[in-house]
């Protein structure tokens, strides 16, 4: 019977996959793929941020255009008038 992974294997694996993202993204290396799987990992693992001011975060969400869902759904589906 196979056991299950200590919490220490579980912690060593947690810190070493943290670790290649930051490396991938700090390098610049990090492709499409890795930003989302990064992104995923952060979902995953409960870690939200709140955009303080002037912050990466605070930066990222103002260069993201405001979406309009009516405008959205006219372009998709066209008018229902």
């Amino acid at each position: 019977m196979k056991k299950k992974a200590t919490e220490d294997q579980f912690n060593e694996l947690h810190n070493l996959v943290t670790k290649e993202f930051l490396a991938r993204i700090k390098s610049g290396e990090a492709s499409t793929q890795d930003l989302k799987a990064a992104c995923d990992w952060l979902k995953t693992n409960d870690i939200s941020g709140v955009a303080m001011e002037g912050s990466p975060l605070s930066k990222l969400a103002s260069i993201i255009p405001d979406v309009d869902p009516e405008l959205v759904q006219r372009r998709l589906y066209g008018s229902r008038t």
